[in-house]
């Protein structure tokens, strides 16, 4: 089978409120997505979520990469099954911007991410619909998941309390509760919150039996970080999630045990160099893996292998406003992987306004969420949908 055509949208998702943390806030996003047309009539989809304070990209330069990539020349030829779609968009290199890469990102290796996330996806979708088997039997296919591997009927996903007024704040705490979520993250670091006075009040009303874990986003600085988190320590709390800025990071090492919480990066982990550099500095005691700032499937098996022989955790985040495209994929990546601490997504009905895909995969009570049985991403993308949301779209044959 081949590839015989490779489509782009740049569509613009409106969210149902807005979503605030200590470095940005969003009311919507400019989402790339990819689809991917085989010879044998199957179609994929993948979804790429850019963000500048993450990886360098916005929706500007991951749109010009995708079009100025030579899809063509990559993507030809002939593969027989589906490992050899996997090596296929395994070998996906991108062009960089007319500007060249931002020097910063292109060091970490991770410019770019997103739209590769979003290629590799749709060339996953369509290969395991071809297959007939779910999107989930590609991570067998990896060799370094040998370790992690762990299929799973059901996940349950955490909950995430944003920088909000204090209201509304107690209000999501108490739906939190009501709803049953056994685990919850709490936004902290933005200039006009109590971040003492906002965990005691979700405390409160969650209990002593939820699990609690902080996000700074950056807000905070390695000289701070102590002080910063003493008056957090009394709720209980099982991580902070990247309390520095990435310029930082590397100083986390020197606080890591005064801190006495475990720490995770998040913004600082976007690629194999980034991973590679907080194993060896020792900076972290977990990763925040996300498919689209990590560049796809395969690379975020790969990074969640790599922690786990070097000893540490990992989670797996999401994108704030993805579709169902980009949760569907992170649910095939949960109920394959085991060792996953907490796990975030499948927000959909509760976020986004324009769903893109005909099955509404939004978790149930719990957080909980059952496995996707179907082929491929095993849900089913509602072109209308897709269309009423596009802003510029561009698609390129793939010769043989």
């Amino acid at each position: 089978m081949r590839i015989v055509e490779l489509a782009a949208f740049h569509v613009r998702i409106p969210l149902k409120k807005r979503i605030r943390h200590a470095s940005f806030a969003r009311d919507e996003n400019d989402t790339l997505l990819v689809r991917c047309r085989l010879d044998t009539g199957h179609v994929g989809w993948g979804e790429g979520l850019p963000r500048p304070y993450v990886t360098g990209e916005s929706i500007g330069t991951a749109w010009e990469q995708v079009q100025r990539t030579a899809w063509s020349e990559q993507l030809g030829g002939t593969f027989d099954d589906l490992k050899g779609a996997v090596a296929l968009a395994d070998r996906i290199t991108l062009a960089p911007p007319a500007n060249g890469l931002p020097p910063a990102f292109a060091e970490r290796g991770c410019f770019g991410n997103s739209v590769r996330c979003a290629v590799e996806l749709a060339i996953l979708d369509a290969a395991t619909r071809a297959a007939e088997v779910p999107l989930s039997a590609v991570t067998v296919l990896v060799p370094e998941t040998a370790g992690i591997r762990q299929l799973r009927d059901q996940v349950q996903y955490s909950a995430v309390l944003t920088a909000e007024s204090p209201f509304k704040q107690w209000l999501s705490a108490w739906k939190y509760r009501l709803y049953g979520f056994a685990q919850v993250k709490v936004k902290v670091g933005a200039a006009d919150v109590d971040d003492a006075a906002l965990l005691a009040r979700t405390r409160r009303i969650l209990g002593p039996q939820v699990e609690l874990r902080v996000d700074a986003n950056e807000a905070w600085s390695c000289a701070t970080l102590v002080e910063k988190m003493a008056p957090l320590r009394p709720f209980d709390i099982r991580s902070i999630e990247q309390p520095v800025p990435h310029a930082e990071s590397d100083g986390l090492a020197a606080v890591r045990a005064e801190v006495g919480i475990p720490l995770m990066l998040d913004e600082s982990l976007c690629s194999l160099a980034d991973a590679q550099r907080a194993i060896e500095r020792g900076t972290c005691d977990l990763f925040n893996l996300r498919l689209s700032k990590c560049g796809g499937f395969l690379r975020t098996l790969r990074l969640a292998a790599l922690a786990h022989r070097a000893g540490l955790g990992y989670q797996l985040g999401c994108q704030v406003g993805e579709t169902g495209i980009l949760s569907a994929a992170g649910r095939h990546f949960a109920t394959s992987v085991g060792e996953i601490r907490n796990l975030e997504g499948s927000y959909d009905r509760h976020l986004v306004r324009e769903r893109l895909t005909r099955e509404d995969i939004t978790f149930g009570k719990g957080g909980r969420a059952a496995k996707l049985d179907g082929p491929g991403l095993g849900v089913t993308v509602d072109e209308a949908a897709v269309r009423r949301v596009t802003l510029a779209e561009a698609s390129w044959p793939i010769d043989p």
